[in-house]
């Protein structure tokens, strides 16, 4: 008998590492071609991994909730044949691999090189996996080394891991409840260089109030992610908003008359979400820095042009499937796109790399009968569009032969962007475009 062993599959050029939700096969039984052993996360979009071979399931590696690294062995499969094991069927001893990760540059280089040239003798406590016969992962290594826990201190941690192993979750909380961290002393620095430290009062949160009658609801694990990715893209970003009216009455005639020829031609269905798209597509073109993205004091502006499209799902949370190469694609083509990827999204069929790689962001505010809404910046973007919803309303309508109220069709736009490097004129003028493109629509188009 021969040994396969199961790895974790790249998910995405950005997926490093996913969290392992549910096991869908216990040790003993059997498993078939293609068939879903366990359930992982990422910091996107859940997903299975299924097997490529047939046999029993023979070892897990990771328990429930431990995270795990791209390429890392997951599982051990039992399969019938030659006890040979090719390069991929390899036998790997734990510990695995550590996975080195290069420090980012502090952004006061200048004044922290200095320091760290006059205390040359202070050094982060380091753990290193001679000092210990326990295992531990490379996500907790650095967790440790952040935090400043020395290996002395890591070692009294009790683990909750297979074989007791200190898993993410166990030093979080941990740290929660540290305290004050041991420090070791050291002689004081003699330095010319004098640093003016300000102490930050951090406010406290109110304490709540709870009674018997109240309901506790935990956050789900989507919605904790969603909860901080807001939270840090409003500490980020400089978030400005312009607000633009939209008569889209031509536009709504114009999709009333045609929207039967097209599902009958091209088996899609003809919503306003594809039109609102290519009218941001066409914006984006005639200001292609709000098709950019913001790293330290970099701006890296994008060539392609991949739209996310906010879609909301049954459970409450918010998930943002990508269209990729958005420009590449017409009508017929955003329209497919749109509702494939917001059924699946829905089912939670959507890959890994379907959510990434976003360059600009629309959300659809409007089919919630929302007038408007002010969104936040999806990051690392640096603009975002809420749609509202289409009403009826009157309207001053300017004619040669004088003004007279009618009664027309109008939305409002709401653009927030990263003022950091869009300056409020740009910003204006881009959600101006996006409306100007709405209103000025072909209506010629038949189907």
């Amino acid at each position: 008998m021969g040994k396969y062993l199961l790895k974790l599959p790249k998910m995405g050029e950005s997926v490093a590492e996913a969290t392992l939700t549910t096991w869908l096969k216990d040790v003993g039984d059997s498993i078939a071609v293609d068939e879903s052993i366990v359930e992982v996360a990422t910091d996107k979009v859940d997903s299975d991994v299924p097997s490529e071979v047939e046999g029993i399931l023979l070892e897990k590696k990771f328990q429930v909730n431990e995270i795990a690294q791209v390429g890392d062995v997951i599982a051990v499969i039992e399969i019938a044949g030659t006890d040979e094991a090719s390069e991929e069927e390899e036998v790997v001893s734990d510990p695995l691999p550590e996975v080195k990760e290069t420090p980012k540059e502090d952004p006061v280089a200048v004044i922290e090189a200095a320091v760290s040239s006059a205390q040359s003798t202070v050094q982060t406590p380091t753990i290193s996996s001679s000092d210990t016969k326990r295992f531990y992962s490379p996500l907790v290594k650095n967790i440790a080394k952040e935090e400043g826990i020395a290996l002395e201190e890591l070692e009294n941690i009790q683990g909750t891991g297979d074989k007791g192993r200190v898993t993410k979750k166990d030093i979080l909380g941990y740290i929660k409840t540290r305290t004050a961290a041991p420090v070791q002393a050291i002689a004081p620095v003699q330095s010319e260089i004098q640093i003016e430290e300000k102490q930050i009062d951090v406010p406290k949160p109110a304490p709540v109030s709870i009674s018997g009658q109240d309901q506790h609801i935990e956050m789900t694990r989507m919605g904790k992610m969603i909860s901080d990715h807001m939270v840090n893209s409003r500490k980020i970003s400089a978030h400005v908003q312009s607000f633009v009216e939209v008569d889209v009455t031509d536009l709504w005639d114009w999709r009333e008359r045609v929207k039967g020829k097209f599902q009958k031609r091209e088996q899609e269905k003809l919503t306003f979400t594809p039109i609102f798209i290519a009218a941001v597509v066409q914006a984006l073109k005639e200001f292609p820095l709000l098709n950019s993205s913001v790293s330290e004091n970099t701006i890296i502006q994008k060539k392609v042009i991949n739209v996310g499209m906010a879609t909301a799902l049954g459970d409450g949370n918010l998930i943002v499937p990508v269209i990729k190469n958005t420009d590449h694609l017409n009508l017929v083509g955003l329209a497919r796109a749109v509702n494939d990827l917001s059924i699946r999204a829905r089912n939670n069929e959507l890959a890994p790399d379907e959510v990434q790689g976003g360059t600009y962001t629309v959300t659809n505010v409007g089919n919630f009968g929302s007038i408007t809404g002010i969104p936040i910046i999806n990051q690392p973007q640096v603009g975002i569009l809420a749609i509202g919803v289409i009403r009826k309303m009157p309207a001053v309508i300017e004619t040669a032969n004088g003004d007279f109220i009618g009664i027309r069709r109008k939305m409002i736009l709401c653009h927030s962007y990263d003022h950091r490097i869009i300056n409020g004129a740009m910003g204006g003028q881009f959600v101006k475009a996006v409306a100007d493109a709405l209103e000025q629509w072909d209506t010629s188009i038949d189907f």
